[in-house]
C-alpha cells in the first residue's frame, strides 16, 4: 500500500490501545491507516524518522480561548497548536450565540488546526476581560434559544456547552445562568463545561448540579471555593459527582490552578479526568505558556507519563463524545503528536506563585494533522506583530 506518510521508529504512546512500544505509524487520505513494526513504504511515500522520540495520538487541549481579535482572551490557535503540538483546540465559550458565526467564518474555517467550541450560553461570549462585569451576570444576555439554534446549525463544530459563575463571571446571579445553561445541554443533548470563581456560588452547589458527562473546569483551584477542606480531605460532593460521572477537568489559566491542591487531591487518589491549560491573553505568559508545560507540571507532581497523556488525547476525545479524535486505531483521524521529555533543572509556577523544580519536561517536536506532517507558513510581521507572543515552556535554571 502506497501510504502519504509514515513515522518510524518512535516510542508510540496510545492509551486507547494500550500501547507502549517502539513501532511505526502510517497516514492515508487523511487517516491513520496502520500500526506495526517495519511498515512498507513505497515511492511517493513520505517518511520521517522519530526514532528517540515519543509518538502520540494529536494531543487535545479542552480548554482554550482562540477567537482571536473577536475577544480579547483570544490568542492564535496555530501559534499556540505548533508550540504545544496540539492538534485540536477546544474554545471553551469565547463565542456565543450572537457572535459564533464570525468565529465559525474568520477563525475555525481558515485553521489549520482543528478548532472545536463549547458555545457561551451569553449572547456575546466572553466579551470583555479585566471588567467588573461578567457575561454570566447580566441575566439578559442570557439566550438559552438563539443558543439552541446555532448549535443545531453548527453540529459539526459546537461540542457542547459553556457557561461561567462565580462571583466574577456571574455576579449576583448565582446558580441562574448555570441552571438555564444545563437546560439547553439537555435540549441539544451536549455535555456542559462549567466555570467556577469566588464564591458564590460554591464548589458543593455547582459540582451538586452536575449530570453524568457534564464538565467541571477549574476542577484544581485555590482556595477559596476549592474542592478540598482546610485538612486537604476531599469535599464529599466531589465525590459524590465523580460516582454519577462528572469528569473534573484542570483548566489551568491565569488563576484557576494550585499545586497545593492538587497535592492534596492526588494524595487521595483524585486524578483529573482532563487536563487543560486554559491558555489565553493573560495566562499566555504565565502561570501557563503552553500545553506541554501544563501537562509536565503533572508529572512533576507525581502522575506517569502515560496518565498525563490519557488526559489530553482518550479522556479528552471521550469528553467531547469524538471518538475519532485521541486514538491512532486505523480509522482513526490522522493526527499525531510527537514529544521528547527532555531531562533538566526545571521551574514550574502555579496561579498562587508557588514555584516547583522539577527534573523533566515535554517539549513538542513535531505534529501530524489529518494525515500530513505540518508545516505552517511562517506569519509575515504584520500579522506576527497582531498576535500574542508566545513564551519559552518553563523557566529553565
Amino acid at each position: 500500500m502506497v501510504y502519504d506518510l509514515i513515522l518510524r521508529s518512535g516510542r508510540v504512546i496510545d492509551p486507547s490501545q494500550t500501547l507502549d512500544a517502539t513501532m511505526d505509524v502510517a497516514f492515508l487520505d487523511g487517516k491513520v491507516a496502520a500500526i506495526g513494526s517495519r511498515l512498507e513504504s513505497e515511492p511517493g511515500t513520505v517518511e520521517q524518522d522519530v526514532s528517540g522520540l515519543i509518538v502520540t495520538p494529536g494531543l487535545l487541549d479542552l480548554h482554550t480561548h482562540v477567537y482571536w481579535g473577536g475577544t480579547f482572551l483570544g490568542i492564535d490557535a496555530e501559534a499556540f497548536g505548533r508550540a504545544s503540538g496540539v492538534t485540536t483546540v477546544v474554545d471553551t465559550g469565547s463565542a456565543g450565540p450572537g457572535n459564533f458565526a464570525g468565529f465559525r467564518q474568520h477563525i475555525i474555517e481558515k485553521s489549520h488546526v482543528r478548532i472545536l467550541a463549547l458555545l457561551n450560553v451569553s449572547f456575546a461570549g466572553i466579551y470583555g476581560y479585566g471588567s467588573q462585569v461578567g457575561e454570566s451576570e447580566e441575566i439578559r444576555l442570557l439566550s438559552p434559544v438563539r443558543s439552541v439554534e446555532v448549535i443545531e446549525a453548527n453540529r459539526d463544530v459546537i461540542a457542547g456547552v459553556k457557561v461561567r459563575v462565580g462571583k466574577y463571571a456571574s455576579g449576583n446571579s448565582g446558580l441562574v445562568p448555570l441552571d438555564m445553561a444545563l437546560e439547553v445541554a439537555d435540549e441539544t443533548c451536549l455535555p456542559l463545561m462549567a466555570h467556577i470563581d469566588l464564591p458564590p456560588p460554591s464548589y458543593e452547589e455547582v459540582v451538586s448540579r452536575l449530570r453524568r458527562g457534564d464538565i467541571l473546569t477549574h476542577a484544581f483551584r485555590p482556595f477559596p471555593n476549592a474542592p478540598v477542606n482546610s485538612r486537604g480531605s476531599i469535599r464529599a460532593a466531589v465525590r459524590e459527582a465523580r460516582e454519577r460521572g462528572v469528569l473534573f477537568d484542570i483548566g489551568h489559566g491565569q488563576g484557576s490552578f494550585a499545586f497545593k491542591t492538587a497535592r492534596a487531591m492526588l494524595a487521595e487518589g483524585f486524578q483529573p479526568d482532563t487536563i487543560s491549560s486554559d491558555i489565553h491573553a493573560g495566562s499566555i505568559d504565565g502561570p501557563v505558556f503552553d500545553h506541554t508545560t501544563t501537562l509536565s507540571k503533572f508529572l512533576r507532581l507525581g502522575m506517569s507519563l502515560n496518565e498525563v497523556i490519557t488526559a489530553s488525547t482518550l479522556n479528552a476525545a471521550s469528553a467531547l463524545r469524538r471518538p475519532e479524535l485521541g486514538s491512532l486505531k486505523p480509522g482513526s483521524t490522522g493526527d499525531a503528536t510527537i514529544l521528547t521529555l527532555e531531562e533538566g533543572s526545571f521551574d514550574y509556577i502555579d496561579c498562587v506563585n508557588e514555584v516547583m523544580r522539577g527534573d523533566q519536561r515535554l517539549v513538542a517536536r513535531g505534529v501530524v494533522l489529518n494525515g500530513r506532517w505540518w508545516n505552517p507558513l511562517k506569519d509575515d510581521g504584520e500579522a506576527a506583530a497582531k498576535r500574542a507572543p508566545l513564551s519559552s515552556h518553563s523557566k529553565k535554571q
